[in-house]
């Protein structure tokens, strides 16, 4: 069994359900204390956050990465136990097992292979929090912030979050979209459906300016990035009688948006298109983060001459898919770019991952850490 696999099992078997880290932390913390790390527990609204450095001065890179994974959904249609890691026919099963905790424990190995054959050449950091996969506000966010505060400037940062599309690194993400989201009440009159004269129903008030949200093309994207998506994931009116009018509609919608758009410009548009068919509303937005993109440089080029050397690929430098706690550290005025294991099954029942990729995706960090550090 490598160190990878055993490392990994071990963090599958805590149940840290976000924004629980269950002892994560403490059982890598433990071994990097060993290493000659500083550690520091920077906590905050019932999230564990572990900052621990080694080294001094410039480059500082980070290596950042999430403990809490997502409940495991119905348990009968795992095949095994989802907080009991098991390897059948190559692969290993467990709710977070792709999304993260390999990429946690082949970021540790990676380090631990590096320290036993020399000193890193500046600092050399874990920032590894576990409020990734919930609200994300007591988070990297808030040890960003605190870190911020006393001057901290890093270099580089690399994110164990699951990247690949078929098989280990065939992608890497070098950027993401921002997220904008609303919670939108239609305001009307609760009424008899008899007697519509003597109510407003505001879904039918809603209809055209729905219609007109979801035909807009909020910008065309650009070379990096698809164009901006707007979309409505809840809805809801009514008593539950089929004789009454609604007094309200209430909605939730989404905006992924690109480097194109900003978030006030959206806002903007969407209060104009609901004033515009002349709405009563009530609108709580909020703003999860800003897009980023990092631009080609060091830590582009050592990621995929790592890759290159390990896998032989290419990599695609890809900037699709969900959010993911780059968002929080590329202001900071890092380089950040993402690479782990294959993320086909991440959230799903019967998470896993191939159980050679392990290694094989330590090698990859040692390459790039060997390389810059």
């Amino acid at each position: 069994m490598t160190a990878e696999l055993e490392l990994t099992q071990a963090l599958i078997r805590r149940r840290s359900l976000t924004p629980d880290d269950a002892g994560c932390c403490d059982l890598i913390g433990e071994r990097l204390e060993r290493l000659g790390f500083t550690l520091e527990y920077i906590n905050a609204g019932g999230v564990t956050n572990l900052w621990a450095t080694v080294g001094s001065g410039a480059p500082l890179m980070i290596l950042a990465g999430h403990t809490d994974v997502v409940p495991p959904g119905p348990i009968e249609q795992w095949h095994s136990d989802p907080f009991e890691p098991t390897v059948r026919d190559g692969v290993l099963y467990g709710r977070g097992a792709a999304d993260m905790k390999s990429g946690l424990a082949a970021m540790v190995c990676a380090v631990e292979r590096l320290l036993t054959r020399r000193p890193v050449k500046g600092t050399l950091a874990f920032l590894i929090t576990s409020d990734e996969e919930g609200a994300a506000r007591h988070g990297t966010r808030y040890v960003v912030e605190v870190l911020r505060s006393r001057g901290i400037t890093p270099d580089y940062a690399l994110v164990g979050e699951a990247t690949g599309a078929h098989e280990l690194g065939d992608r890497v993400t070098i950027g993401r979209r921002g997220s904008l989201g609303c919670n939108l009440s239609i305001l009307g009159k609760q009424g008899h459906v008899a007697y519509p004269d003597k109510a407003d129903n505001p879904v039918h008030r809603f209809a055209p300016a729905l219609a007109e949200l979801v035909a807009t093309q909020w910008d065309s994207g650009n070379v990096h990035f698809p164009p901006t998506s707007f979309q409505i994931s809840n809805a809801s009116a009514g008593t539950g009688a089929n004789n009454v009018i609604p007094g309200h509609l209430d909605l939730v919608f989404n905006f992924r948006y690109c480097t194109e758009s900003t978030a006030e410009d959206l806002k903007a548009r969407v209060t104009g298109i609901l004033d515009r068919h002349e709405l009563r509303y009530e609108a709580d937005w909020w703003h999860s983060g800003e897009p980023f993109l990092t631009a080609p440089g060091q830590l582009i080029d050592a990621v995929t001459q790592a890759i290159g050397a390990e896998t032989g690929h290419q990599p695609v430098l890809f900037t699709g898919g969900g959010t993911s706690d780059g968002r929080f550290i590329s202001p900071w005025g890092a380089q950040v770019v993402e690479i782990g294991p294959v993320n086909d099954s991440i959230h799903k029942v019967n998470e896993h991952v191939n159980v050679d990729d392990l290694p094989r995706l330590s090698r990859i960090y040692e390459r790039v850490l060997d390389q810059l550090l």
